[in-house]
């Protein structure tokens, strides 16, 4: 037992905050978490979910109880460069593909780390291609190869498949993370996400 799953989509600052967090609990374990592309897009149509900004926009004390959750999770783990995107929400489908197309491509990794400090650092518009393009080129990627390979069947059918397969474990939002069989959701488990990988490492 070396691994725990992380099912992500940059549109999530969820997601995002767990990305930040996640080190720590690799050093302090000796885990190994394994990020898994998946389109929260799919993820809600095929669970009839939404977004918590769609679900919770007209309940006043739940918008702020979460805006306080927030702050609470950065003063915790001393996050202070996280920045709301002022374009939100954000159709990441080109961006997930990028993700896949970057595992192929031997930068998953760093494509991982860019797009989120420029979905939730260094805000921007990541659904326009052009902006994507520049955010590329700006951080050393070959865009042009990346972007084309992004648009291929086999891409397109690999996120397909990982957020099918995802769902079909339970998933219905992200972050989604994953310890053996055991499913865990939200920020807020990772602390019990740790705890059972200890448990089950034994």
């Amino acid at each position: 037992m070396d691994g725990i799953e992380f099912h992500f989509d940059f549109g999530s600052p969820n997601a995002y905050l767990a990305h930040r967090v996640i080190p720590g609990i690799e050093a302090r374990t000796g885990a190994r978490l394994r990020y898994v592309p998946v389109l929260l897009g799919g993820v809600f149509k095929a669970t009839n979910n939404r977004s918590p900004v769609e679900a919770f926009g007209d309940i006043a004390n739940k918008r702020a109880y979460m805006e306080l959750e927030t702050r609470r999770f950065l003063v915790r783990h001393g996050i202070s460069d996280y920045r709301r995107n002022p374009h939100f929400p954000v159709n990441t489908l080109a961006l997930m593909r990028g993700a896949v197309a970057a595992q192929h491509e031997g930068c998953f990794e760093r494509y991982v780390d860019v797009m989120y400090r420029n979905m939730w650092s260094e805000p921007k518009k990541l659904d326009d291609p052009e902006v994507i393009r520049s955010v590329l080129d700006g951080n050393g990627f070959d865009a042009g190869r990346l972007l084309e390979r992004a648009q291929s069947p086999e891409v397109k059918q690999e996120l397909a498949r990982n957020t099918e397969a995802s769902v079909a474990r339970g998933t219905f939002g992200s972050p989604t993370f994953f310890v053996g069989d055991e499913i865990f959701f939200g920020k807020d488990q990772l602390r019990d996400v740790e705890q059972e990988f200890i448990r089950q490492r034994g």
